[in-house]
């Protein structure tokens, strides 16, 4: 029966606990909808999603539009390993992104036939 009681126990506290969570959820909802971190963090999710504009790929890079390839690839890598070692994440995803876009640009280039 002592068993019985503790199962008993377990199961009403685990509810309380539960509810109790749920109500500080809401809670926390709705003094973020009050102070607009809600709408701030919904904006900056927005802003972070948008595709990086090629001049801001080469701006971060340091490379210019008469850039060959490998002049690219090179400064990449100097600057990927850079922030690996001594630098930020941040400024790594940022070199790693900017690289990206540039490649999908000389891509796209080499299938227009328009040179780079």
């Amino acid at each position: 029966q002592a068993g019985k009681l503790i199962a008993n126990l377990i199961v009403m506290g685990s509810g309380i606990i539960g509810r109790a969570m749920l109500q500080a959820y809401r809670k926390a909802l709705e003094n973020a909808n009050k102070t607009g971190v809600a709408h701030e963090a919904v904006n900056n999710i927005r802003r972070a999603s948008k595709t990086m504009t090629e001049q801001e790929a080469r701006q971060i890079l340091g490379v210019t539009e008469q850039s060959t390839w490998e002049e690219i690839a090179q400064r990449y890598d100097k600057l990927f390993e850079r922030n690996a070692t001594s630098g930020s994440f941040y400024l790594q995803s940022k070199v790693h992104r900017a690289k990206e876009c540039l490649e999908n640009v000389y891509q796209k280039n080499k299938q227009d036939g328009t040179p780079t």
